[in-house]
């Protein structure tokens, strides 16, 4: 950890942070864009599952790892951060708790609802932000989709709600810039998403980061932010398509549109050789 009163770690950290943001900038605009696009093309399930592979990869690697070493830098201003953040609104532990367990039994009924409401008219749910090519298509897919759902609910919650704001907070002093910062952050890394993606996940990350300060632990937002991220990769493909009971291994070609497995049984394509993944 750099010393608090160490003449150069605000500079130091300014300096990470700037490495950061350049790093984000070049991952949300140029690589995560493109390669999105090109994933939403894709029609068999093997060149989707390499592409879901690949994002699972980088984003362990530079979401995951890089919050590591930031948190290392900056850890000694984690906990001042967080104490400035609840003295703006000073609640009892239990109330905190209170209120996030709120958040998610409202989450868990709007889930419950839509499922219903999406079963009984179209075939593709509504959701916020085009992430809709995401949802996977087969029981393989599933397992990805897992997995990608648990390391960004641990990955993100640490970069977004530990490290980025205990860097700035070092390097500014601002607890503001800070929170503000951070979410907006969070809010980019989604531009693949379009901008309902964008202020959708701002949203969340607000909501995630009052989660962290009412209650003083990240293994809330963590939690959290996995269980909704599983929602959308695992459940709603799920309950909506029967995607667990497809085998991609059989059915290498996948619709443009997810239907039920049922009603696509009696239609299904042959599977057709796979070309190497792209990129």
């Amino acid at each position: 950890m750099l010393p608090v009163d160490w003449p150069f770690t605000p500079a130091v950290l300014w300096v990470a942070f700037a490495a950061l943001l350049a790093l984000l900038v070049l991952r949300a605009i140029r690589r995560d864009r493109r390669e999105y696009q090109r994933f939403k093309r894709y029609r068999t399930t093997l060149r989707r599952q390499a592409m879901l592979h690949k994002w699972l990869r980088n984003s362990v690697l530079s979401i995951g790892l890089l919050s590591v070493v930031l948190l290392a830098l900056s850890w000694q201003f984690v906990t001042p951060l967080r104490y400035q953040l609840q003295s703006w609104i000073p609640i009892l532990p239990w109330v905190g708790w209170a209120l996030v367990i709120g958040i998610v039994l409202v989450f868990a009924g709007l889930t419950v609802a839509g499922l219903v409401a999406a079963r009984r008219s179209p075939e593709e749910p509504i959701m916020i932000g085009d992430i809709g090519a995401m949802l996977p298509r087969n029981k393989q897919e599933l397992r990805i989709g897992w997995a990608l759902s648990i390391n960004a609910g641990i990955s993100e919650e640490l970069m977004f709600r530990l490290a980025v704001p205990a860097v700035l907070y070092g390097a500014s002093g601002s607890a503001i810039l800070a929170l503000v910062v951070s979410v907006l952050l969070f809010g980019a890394l989604h531009s693949y998403q379009g901008v309902t993606g964008v202020v959708g996940t701002s949203v969340v990350g607000l909501a995630m980061m009052f989660a962290y300060v009412a209650t003083g632990t990240i293994l809330v937002p963590i939690i959290v932010h996995i269980l909704v991220d599983l929602r959308s990769l695992v459940l709603l493909p799920a309950v909506l398509f029967d995607a667990h009971k497809i085998d991609g291994r059989e059915q290498r070609i996948i619709s443009r549109t997810p239907m039920r497995a049922a009603s696509t049984a009696a239609v299904a394509e042959k599977p057709a050789a796979d070309a190497p993944p792209a990129g």
